[in-house]
């Protein structure tokens, strides 16, 4: 897993709509990249829909949130109108940016092992910087922990 300090691994991907997107269109900005196992699971919906309501708050910060799974465009594009998602959702079927960050790992669950997306969150600087890492999160309070640490370094 990348640590603090180090710089983001570029990438780019396709959004729900199909027009690619890459970090480095942030530059300037903080970056919230959350990785996600799959759209419209229970998980997966309470932690997007946690971004949602807390949208405003991190435009106010200046802050630019983006969700990434293996899930196909078509799916991200229900998952956000169902949801109404204000935020980018990006596709990475290929699992480009999911290895680059390191979040493909081991899972066990009900006694099986199996390779998956390890809910982590990535808060990234205005230079590229990963600025702290956020693995294993709580769908539920994922959002709000954010928050929080944007205004702890907007106190700063």
């Amino acid at each position: 897993m990348l640590e603090t300090g180090t710089m983001a691994p570029e990438f780019t991907l396709p959004d729900k709509d199909g027009r690619p997107v890459s970090l480095s269109d942030f530059r300037g900005k903080k970056v919230v990249v959350y990785f996600y196992p799959k759209d419209s699971t229970p998980g997966c919906t309470r932690q997007a829909c946690a971004f949602a309501a807390a949208w405003e708050e991190f435009r106010k910060r200046n802050a630019v949130v983006i969700g990434i799974s293996k899930d196909s465009q078509a799916s991200h594009q229900k998952f956000a109108e169902k949801n109404g998602l204000p935020f980018l959702l990006l596709s990475d079927p290929e699992r480009q940016a999911i290895e680059a960050y390191g979040v493909w790992q081991e899972k066990k669950l009900y006694g099986k092992t199996s390779m998956g997306v390890v809910r982590t969150t990535f808060l990234i600087d205005e230079e590229g910087r990963i600025q702290s890492v956020m693995p294993k999160v709580k769908p539920d309070t994922n959002a709000a922990d954010v928050l929080a640490l944007l205004q702890e370094t907007d106190a700063r």
